[in-house]
């Protein structure tokens, strides 16, 4: 089951994504992906149409989002997987952790106005498929379509990061609360692409202990992020701490992204696939006998 081409993370235009989600499912189908989940920030939304599209297509699905976290001040984010996406105070919780972004984008503009970027709010919002979920990559989007950078990698080189024009902080949701949406709603938490954060080694040993005790089961070994050193290293940390391992690209869009949909190496065979522990929550594709039917 490791070698399974499951592609556990990515993003459509109701977050912050370039393509539909059903523009996604075709696209990770033609890559060969086998198990496909979409994890939109703070945002269920596209998930009946993902799954619509997934089964349409001939491809297994989960139930999918990525829950922005302040944890020892710093953004961390947690994936969920299989969970209902009908579940109320799974929704009414990511409302809430969408409610502060808008403020954060006005503030985010002006700070860029204060070193001559004129007009980024409005800039940015054109690329926001959903207003409520304007975030630093729809910034991005505009700073490359003005010419003040020549790609997204140079904007977050020299700006919207800590201690770089643009950048503004926000209170997310805890920890606590993340993870307890999640399971309450029947699914399964995982910590994302944690190689990507900046901390020390007290404070990530710090971050896993906690996430663990809350009933965290996952974390992702594989994805787009991640180079072959890192996948070792949280390769030894799922195994330490008793943690699945997940895979996902993180894909955004075909322009931007590291990683093709599906292109991801396999994980180790030590691991235990977060998919192994969820099969009962997968929405299997119709077959094609069935289909014909």
């Amino acid at each position: 089951m490791n070698t399974l081409n499951a592609d556990l993370h990515c993003h459509s235009v109701v977050s912050d994504g370039t393509l539909t989600p059903e523009e996604l499912a075709a696209r990770a189908k033609a890559q060969g992906v086998e198990l496909w989940s979409l994890t939109d920030h703070d945002e269920i939304g596209g998930q009946a149409r993902a799954a619509t599209a997934a089964a349409a297509c001939g491809l297994d699905y989960l139930t999918g989002v990525e829950i922005s976290v302040s944890f020892l001040q710093q953004t961390v984010h947690i994936v969920g997987l299989g969970f209902d996406a009908d579940n109320g105070p799974l929704e009414a919780g990511l409302q809430q952790t969408r409610g502060g972004r808008s403020q954060r984008a006005q503030e985010m503009a002006a700070d860029l106005a204060r070193v001559g970027i004129q007009g980024a709010f409005e800039g940015a919002l054109k690329y926001a498929g959903n207003p409520e979920l304007i975030s630093r990559t729809h910034f991005a989007r505009f700073l490359v379509e003005t010419g003040i950078c020549k790609d997204t990698y140079e904007v977050f080189r020299k700006f919207l990061t800590e201690g770089k024009p643009g950048f503004v902080a926000h209170r997310w949701a805890n920890l606590k609360d993340a993870v307890r949406w999640i399971t309450q709603a029947g699914g399964m938490a995982i910590i994302a692409h944690p190689a990507r954060y900046k901390f020390s080694a007290n404070e990530e040993l710090a971050l896993f202990t906690e996430f663990k005790g809350l009933g965290g089961r996952g974390v992702e070994v594989v994805t787009g992020s991640h180079s072959a050193a890192e996948c070792v290293s949280y390769t030894e940390t799922a195994l330490e701490f008793g943690l699945a391992a997940s895979r996902g690209s993180d894909f955004h869009s075909p322009a931007e992204s590291r990683i093709e949909l599906g292109a991801l190496p396999t994980l180790p065979a030590a691991l235990t696939p977060v998919w192994t522990l969820l099969a009962e929550r997968i929405q299997r594709a119709p077959s094609p006998i069935t289909a014909r039917a």
